[in-house]
């Protein structure tokens, strides 16, 4: 074949090319030899000389096509029942046969037709020719010849038969589903040549209509079903239908309008009858009617503003639930309740949320919202909030040596399940000091099950409220480490003096602003003979070893034994040291009254009266004398036996008294005030300027990590740094502060 243009007959080349075209539209047989020489003649015609033919090959292709697709029109028309199969069998021949033809036109396409093109510039601002008498490729024109000649005309019999079809469907019938599908996508796929709105002869035609179509039936089915049913039933019969509906648009449906298909579903079963759902809600998350939350969940999510009820009531729920659980705590063993019950109450509905709910973050929240409220409970504005001192008594009681029965794998999980309960605290830093007292005191007297689970539950604290927040635990720790360090250079200290102390001595020495423990019960002592050297040696080994240091002795902390030689069988006591100071006076006499005790031990009459209560109940002193302390007589019991060798006097120093829980409270307040003080002046001195209200704002934004200030505080702490001149009120406006530099 030769590419050169030549002078071409084109009522005879048109004739042959015809005839193929025809075959080639029909899906009819047409031989390769047949297809290459009519490719060759399109090829001639488009380069004829001396005019190329190519308009006028368009314009007779554009003719055969309109009369072929008019002839197909006229059979479409009078099929009747069959218009649908009729239609549908054609265009799966025509779109076919299109292109195919497309590609037998290949040449007049991209060398003809495509220089006459206009661009996306020139459409989209303006070239000043009327974009439909461009020309298109001939795959291009014939589809939108069959959308003006064939859909045009029969588009409303099509679209009431679709509908018609698809409502059998509804009504559990069988229509033919690949003709339905079919006819439906022609109407996508005849424009999707389009560079734009390719779907809008899909939307306007036949979406619009079926949507609407759609929602009158489910409105009319949705009241059927709402007289006919009770609310679970009506659930999941509405669950069903959803789903029916969901396969029906994939089966019949382009993907386009999958999502509005069950909007519309939505909206006329559920949107429609919110109020109806919201009013049964109630009563099944009351009743946690599992089946029936878990209907209720999925009807309601995709709506909008559709689960606000439920989460309400899920909330309410959860915490009336809780109050009731922690309420009426009775017994000895309450932080224990009050933690489990807690745990208990947690674990249920999270179980509940992640296996009904589907996990659902906004439903999560209400546990937690729910939680903090039953958390931080409290009978009146004017009580305190319990639960701080309770976990702090639960976390105690884990801790000590004294949890009978439980391995320390169980322990581990324990605290590490507490520190969900600690996490609703609002007032954290009064847990805090709770937690530093009771841990001083398991350190000091030994009373820890393992330091490793110390150590793990600090770190558990440090990870819920940061670094800060542990830091003096975590002091206190080092202290315990530093003071076994101190005692053995102490220990060597001796060794190389040659000094003998007579009698076992080891200290802890503590930082004063770690350890909680206050110097508010120190009492005046005279120290006893036999621990003096022991007292002056290693004060003077400390104050050698640190200069500048002092050394405060916290006598009523320290504890000691001593060795009973004068009773039928010896025995070893674990005492305080103020019993000791008392205890080793008898080693000179057997009588002593009230005033000689005094006046030699120096202790205060307070304490004094304790310690003597303590020895006179285990009966190692006997008391002689009634009514007043002070004129009775203290003898040492010499018949005193006990079925053990090795013993400890109990004593109240190791249990939180009401006066110590006062005092823990006292101190967390004067600690909130030092922390606002120290809030107010750092936001204060980066923004120099600011108004009451936003100030107030501002410091229980960076409060609420710790505790929930009152507002009544804040302001107290204003007016106190105004009194220390860190702020001053603005002269020209009475709500606002100044930062004094």
């Amino acid at each position: 074949m030769s590419l050169k243009p030549r002078v071409v007959d084109f009522d005879e080349t048109w004739g042959k090319l015809l005839e193929t075209v025809e075959g080639v539209i029909k899906l009819g047989n047409v031989p390769r030899a047949t297809w290459n020489d009519r490719f060759s003649d399109v090829y001639a015609l488009c380069v004829a000389y001396p005019e190329p033919l190519g308009d006028k090959l368009y314009s007779e292709t554009k003719k055969f096509l309109e009369n072929h697709v008019k002839g197909l029109h006229m059979e479409v028309k009078e099929a009747d029942e069959n218009l649908l199969q009729m239609y549908h069998k054609y265009w799966e021949q025509f779109s076919r046969g299109a292109s195919y033809m497309n590609k037998l036109y290949g040449y007049l396409n991209s060398q003809f037709i495509k220089k006459q093109k206009l661009s996306d510039a020139d459409i989209q601002y303006g070239y000043g020719i009327d974009i439909n008498e461009q020309l298109m490729d001939i795959g291009e024109l014939a589809l939108d010849i069959w959308k003006r000649l064939m859909i045009e005309p029969l588009k409303e019999q099509l679209v009431k038969m679709i509908l018609g079809e698809i409502h059998r469907d509804r009504c559990g019938e069988s229509p033919n589903q690949a003709v339905i599908h079919g006819v439906i996508n022609s109407f996508v796929n005849v424009e999707e040549y389009k560079k734009k709105l390719k779907l809008k002869l899909y939307q306007d035609l036949f979406e619009v209509k079926f949507l609407q179509e759609t929602g009158d039936y489910y409105r009319s089915e949705a009241a059927k079903l709402l007289d006919e049913n009770d609310c679970s039933q009506y659930m999941e019969k509405v669950l069903h239908r959803l789903s029916e509906e969901n396969l029906r648009s994939r089966k019949f449906l382009h993907p386009s309008s999958y999502n509005r298909v069950t909007q519309e579903c939505q909206q006329k079963m559920v949107a429609e009858h919110l109020l109806f759902l919201h009013n049964e809600c109630k009563e099944i998350v009351r009743k946690e009617k599992k089946e029936d939350m878990q209907r209720l969940f999925k009807l309601l999510q995709p709506i909008q503003n559709g689960l606000g009820e439920m989460i309400q009531e899920l909330e309410k729920h959860i915490k009336d639930t809780g109050l009731e659980a922690i309420c009426n705590l009775r017994g000895d063993n309450v932080p224990f309740q009050f933690v489990e019950s807690v745990l208990d109450v947690h674990t249920k509905f999270s179980k509940l949320i992640q296996s009904v709910l589907a996990g659902d973050q906004a439903f999560t929240s209400a546990l937690d919202k729910a939680l903090t409220a039953v958390v931080n409970w409290k009978p009146s504005p004017r009580h305190v909030c319990k639960a701080p001192e309770l976990i702090a008594k639960y976390c105690d009681s884990l801790l000590k040596k004294s949890s009978k029965g439980i391995s320390e794998s169980e322990v581990d999980d324990k605290l590490s399940q507490s520190i969900i309960v600690f996490k609703y605290i609002d007032d954290k830093d009064i847990f805090q000091k709770f937690y530093s007292r009771m841990l001083a005191k398991r350190l000091i007297h030994g009373l820890s099950m393992s330091m490793d689970a110390e150590e793990g539950m600090i770190n558990r604290l440090k990870q819920a409220c940061g670094y800060e927040f542990t830091n003096k635990l975590h002091r206190m720790f080092t202290d315990m480490s530093v003071s076994n360090d101190l005692n053995n250079k102490f220990t060597d200290t001796l060794k190389n003096k040659d000094a003998d102390l007579g009698i076992s001595f080891s200290i802890y020495v503590l930082q004063a602003g770690a350890w909680p423990l206050g110097q508010t019960a120190l009492t005046p002592f005279a120290i006893p003979q036999e621990l003096e050297k022991s007292v002056r040696e290693f004060e003077l080994f400390y104050n050698t070893s640190f200069n500048g240091r002092k050394l405060t002795w916290l006598h009523h902390l320290c504890s000691g034994e001593l060795k009973f030689s004068y009773l039928k069988k010896p025995y070893i006591v674990t005492v305080t040291t103020f019993q000791m100071a008392v205890l080793l006076l008898y080693n000179n006499c057997d009588s002593m009254t009230y005033s000689e005790l005094f006046d030699t031990t120096q202790i205060n009459e307070k304490e004094l009266t304790k310690t003597l209560q303590s020895l006179v109940d285990v009966k190692i002193l006997n008391k002689e004398g009634q009514g007043n302390e002070h004129k009775c007589t203290f003898t040492l019991n010499t018949e005193f036996t006990n079925k053990r060798t090795k013993f400890k006097i109990t004593t109240a120093v190791q249990k939180e008294t009401p006066q110590e829980v006062e005092q823990t409270h006292s101190a967390v307040d004067e600690d909130r005030k030092l922390y606002l003080q120290a809030a107010i002046v750092r936001i204060m001195k980066a923004r120099k300027i600011l108004k009451h209200n936003t100030l107030i704002q501002e410091v229980i934004s960076q409060s609420k990590a710790r505790f929930s200030p009152s507002i009544s505080m804040i302001k107290k702490c204003i007016e106190s740094l105004i009194d220390k001149q860190y702020l001053e009120r603005n002269n020209t406006s009475t709500d606002e502060y100044k930062y004094v530099a």
